[in-house]
């Protein structure tokens, strides 16, 4: 085995390992929500460019730092979807299933979704905190950055990237998006980049706070007292006293 391919097999391992049998046994029955994802990423793509449809998108799932809080809040979700009318729409549903696909085997729908929204509200937050540091600070925006619309999934597949980089043990991914991301800023300073690195800095503490709520819980279930073997009676068949074994490997905190 060549160097290049044992650094794969330690970079890419495990997270082949869990994706490759569910895709090659199921195909897209495997991924249902990311087939969602894309039926309605183009079907909005589609509306937005009829007449009849662009406003309603732009209603349901356009953000802008401009507008109040609570409308943003509400759109946020939906805009994962919309792709940006300024490029290409193959690339957001190449992203999408890929990325998104690849987060919904190994994470499953549920937190693939949530680990998306956290990345996309990162960056949504984030441009109304740069308008307001103001063009000429490190992290500040133009004001004239609260009437971008900022839609896409773009966001949410830098945050996805990382995450399944960091939980993977790809951490060379991981580092090289962010690394990618952090040139992007330099190369080109605009609104998109540096919501990107909003969002893996969202995403780097959501990182941060699953092991220590894991170890949270674990410690509670620790703690918790289990129904003892009852008066008069010694311990069930199987078990072995003190030895902390019962058939199942204990809880790792």
């Amino acid at each position: 085995m060549t160097p290049l391919a044992r650094w794969a097999r330690t970079e890419w391992g495990l997270l082949y390992a869990t994706v490759r049998g569910p895709l090659a046994k199921r195909r897209l029955r495997a991924v249902p929500m990311t087939a969602g994802a894309v039926c309605l990423t183009a079907l909005l793509q589609f509306a937005q460019n009829q007449s009849w449809g662009y406003r309603f998108v732009q209603e349901a799932g356009a953000v802008r730092a401009a507008d109040p809080l609570w409308a943003a809040l509400l759109r946020t979700p939906l805009s994962l979807f919309v792709p940006a009318l300024d490029l290409p729409v193959w690339g957001a549903l190449a992203q999408i299933l890929v990325v998104f696909g690849i987060a919904e085997v190994c994470l499953g729908w549920w937190r693939t979704l949530a680990v998306a929204y956290v990345a996309t509200l990162a960056g949504t937050l984030y441009a109304r905190l740069g308008i307001a540091l103001g063009p000429h600070g490190p992290l500040g925006l133009p004001a004239s950055d609260a009437r971008v619309v900022d839609t896409g999934p773009s966001a949410a597949v830098v945050g996805l990237a990382v995450y399944l980089g960091w939980r993977y043990g790809a951490s060379v991914t991981a580092g090289g998006v962010a690394a990618a991301m952090a040139v992007e800023v330099a190369l080109k300073d605009n609104l998109a980049g540096k919501e990107h690195l909003a969002a893996i800095a969202g995403v780097a503490a959501l990182c941060a706070a699953v092991p220590v709520g894991t170890r949270l819980w674990h410690r509670r279930r620790q703690r918790r007292p289990g129904p003892g073997p009852g008066p008069g009676r010694g311990p069930g068949p199987g078990s072995r006293t003190g030895s902390g074994r019962s058939g199942l490997p204990p809880i790792q905190s």
